[in-house]
């Protein structure tokens, strides 16, 4: 039996950034609403959209799970996160 997987395989940066879309469009924020609320600039927030940011910190992260008001554990809690290559 052959079993395909529908999930494709991408990078933490990559996961990072669709889950931080996902999240804008579940709350309806646009960048600078979640900048706003999270208190760091909206280049920040662009920055890993556009994959400009090499390696999303977990400071920026935190602040920005603050500013959809969901946690850490809440953030990471996603499919996204289920097949993350290794990046050596």
């Amino acid at each position: 039996m052959l079993i395909i997987s529908l999930r494709e395989n991408i990078n933490a940066k990559e996961a990072i950034k669709k889950r931080v879309i996902e999240l804008c469009e579940k709350y309806n924020y646009n960048i600078n609403t979640l900048a706003n609320f999270a208190g760091i600039p909206p280049t920040t927030i662009y920055s890993i959209i556009n994959k400009k940011s090499k390696n999303p910190g977990i400071i920026s992260i935190k602040k920005i799970c603050d500013g959809f008001g969901i946690s850490l554990r809440e953030f990471f809690n996603s499919d996204f996160f289920d097949d993350i290559e290794l990046e050596i």
